[in-house]
């Protein structure tokens, strides 16, 4: 497995080459300003000019590949199909063996024939899988073991942006954290001896421009104080922080399995209107400024690159290259400092492992 990049001599982007009204911009998106600092302040992606052109048409050849995706639904004629469908389009396309995983049956086989349709012969299937449900993630993760067979790539996709008032999931847990980080946690954690088994095993945490500056553990659910915007920052937060931390304890117990991230930077998805609505602050941003978003399938292009491209590192984490990482192809980004903090990541860990009441050992 190869070691995490050195990006220490990477061009730093120049706090006064950031113009006011590009401050503005981040912040009509909803960037965090810890998040806009660290762009601003430090080595971040890499410029656009280092990078390869790289499209769905250029990922290595995936036969013999097995690859799960989670909340793999869309429609390539919507102009808002999820990441994750655009994903499992273009590795089938370059002949993996893809299973699209997600709650919503109907949906999910749309995807499915969606895919066969544009490419036929496609090895494509769906199977049910509820994030929020740990019984689910279980049942899921034991007719995957139950097959017999390893698995190359973990996309871990699947992702809420929650709804203005607090919901719980059906083991009580804050429904945003229960989706995109619990479910996925002891997915990851259940999956790992089937990883072990492959060459070259990725897991791919999809992660977001948006993350809070620091997870609330004293209140990890935000159950005194909700917001759904605070519940998606701080779980998209908490993933790159276990996609990090995953790489640490890989490498050091001979896991053998690389961990990965990479976000879409700000791409059209059904993610604000299947959540908070288009009459949010974030839904008005997404009809208002369209010519920030770029189309699913070029946000999926870092999720790809970290899953397939032979450059792409264990610790790694890949997205846009253009203007604060919102879009353009795909690069080398540098994660927030909470996501590289050791501390916090394992006490984050260890978390998990209480609420779920599962480990990878």
């Amino acid at each position: 497995m190869a070691p995490a990049p050195d990006t220490g001599d990477q061009r730093p982007r120049g706090s006064a080459a950031v113009s006011r009204r590009t401050v503005l911009q981040a912040s009509a998106l909803g960037i965090s300003a810890g998040l806009f600092a660290g762009v601003c302040a430090a080595p971040a992606h890499a410029a656009a000019a280092d990078v390869p052109e790289r499209t769905a048409s250029t990922i290595p050849p995936q036969a013999g590949r097995r690859v799960l995706v989670t909340g793999g639904n869309g429609h390539p004629q919507d102009d808002r199909s999820g990441l994750g469908y655009q994903d499992a389009l273009a590795l089938a396309r370059a002949g993996a063996d893809v299973t699209i995983a997600s709650r919503n049956a109907a949906r999910g086989q749309e995807a499915v024939r969606a895919i066969r349709a544009e490419v036929p012969g496609a090895a494509v299937r769906f199977e049910t899988l509820d994030l929020a449900d740990q019984t689910s993630v279980r049942a899921f993760a034991a007719r995957m073991r139950a097959s017999g067979q390893g698995l190359d790539v973990l996309i871990n996709n699947a992702g809420v942006m929650g709804r203005a008032r607090r919901e719980v999931s059906v083991d009580g847990f804050e429904r945003v954290l229960a989706t995109n980080t619990l479910g996925h946690f002891t997915l990851t954690a259940l999956l790992l001896p089937l990883l072990k088994k492959a060459r070259d095993p990725r897991i791919v945490w999809v992660g977001s421009l948006r993350t809070s500056d620091a997870l609330p553990f004293d209140d990890l659910q935000l159950a005194r104080s909700y917001a759904y915007t605070a519940a998606y920052d701080n779980s998209k937060l908490a993933n790159l922080m276990l996609a990090i931390e995953l790489d640490r304890r890989s490498t050091a117990r001979g896991w053998g399995v690389s961990s990965l991230a990479a976000h879409p930077g700000v791409a059209r998805t059904n993610l604000i209107p299947d959540g908070p609505g288009l009459d949010s602050a974030e839904g008005w941003r997404f009809r208002f400024l369209p010519f920030f978003f770029q189309p699913a399938a070029q946000g999926a292009l870092p999720t790809l690159y970290a899953a397939t491209d032979p450059k792409a590192v264990s610790g790694g984490y890949y997205g846009p290259t253009g203007l604060l990482g919102l879009r353009g192809p795909p690069g080398v980004a540098i994660p927030p400092a909470a996501a590289r903090d050791p501390r916090a990541a394992e006490r984050l860990w260890a978390a998990l492992e209480r609420l779920t009441q599962v480990t990878f050992e």
